[in-house]
């Protein structure tokens, strides 16, 4: 059934349980907002200078992160939607690997493959580049735990684009890059759109392996979610403030997505 579409009026128990599960997962966020609000927090959140420090790299991380994941992702999906190859399944595995693994062994396993003595940290050395506890670890961080979310998401929108349409083109003489920024992309935007919105989401979020590799230093490596960790072990009143942004952020993000009519699920079953 398409989106929108009305089926069989569900029964009192249906109601019921929906009205529980949304309730559950709404009960936090009220809670949290309540919270800011009755303490004024929030009216002072954007006068602390860590919060928009935490804030202003939280964005241009993401930002960044969010380029390189498309940058890389978009090829792989493509390639996991259109192509079979010996060891498809490992590869696809690989991809959702980062979903399952804890964010602190997330975080361990890039400093041992990116730190000065990892299996790419000395490789980097001789170029002059050192990650672990610099900015460039936060994007590297948000980068591995965000692009599954995208890659999955493309591969979907690929996988739904009708094989006649893009065969039409070539028929009519287009090369294959023509097909693929005129027919392909363009049809597969909504499932793309769909798992940016995702992996954004997922990197402004991300704490576990930002905090192991990247380190918790304000002004260089400490995000939101670090700060929100941070001022809570000094007041609960900052820590609020804090996530309270964190918070509206991305729900803004989720509702203007949802209004603009982007299936912001779309292709993760897939």
């Amino acid at each position: 059934m398409q989106p929108g579409r009305r089926g069989p009026r569900p029964g009192w128990w249906v109601i019921a349980l929906s009205a529980l599960g949304l309730g559950f997962l709404a009960l936090p966020v009220v809670a949290l907002l309540a919270r800011a609000v009755g303490s004024g927090v929030i009216f002072g959140a954007g006068t602390g200078r860590a919060v928009l420090d935490a804030l202003a790299l939280s964005l241009s991380t993401t930002i960044v992160s969010l380029l390189l994941v498309v940058l890389v992702g978009t090829p792989l999906a493509l390639l996991l939607a259109r192509t079979e190859f010996r060891g498809k399944v490992l590869a696809e595995a690989l991809v959702d690997l980062p979903i399952v693994l804890p964010p602190s062994v997330a975080g361990l396993a890039l400093l041992f493959a990116f730190g000065r003595s990892g299996l790419a940290g000395g490789t980097l050395e001789l170029f002059g580049l050192s990650l672990p506890f610099t900015t460039g670890a936060v994007v590297v961080a948000q980068v591995f735990v965000a692009s599954p979310f995208y890659v999955r998401a493309a591969r979907s929108g690929f996988r739904a684009v009708e094989p006649e349409v893009e065969e039409a083109a070539r028929v009519d003489g287009a090369p294959d890059e023509v097909v693929l920024r005129r027919i392909t992309l363009p049809l597969a935007a909504p499932a793309i759109g769909a798992g940016l919105v995702l992996a954004w989401a997922r990197a402004l979020g991300e704490f576990g392996a930002t905090i192991l590799f990247a380190g918790n230093i304000e002004g260089r490596t400490q995000t939101l979610p670090l700060l929100v960790y941070s001022e809570f072990q000094v007041g609960v009143d900052a820590a609020v403030a804090a996530a309270t942004i964190l918070v509206l952020a991305a729900l803004a993000v989720l509702v203007a997505v949802r209004l603009m009519h982007w299936p912001s699920g779309a292709g993760w079953a897939a």
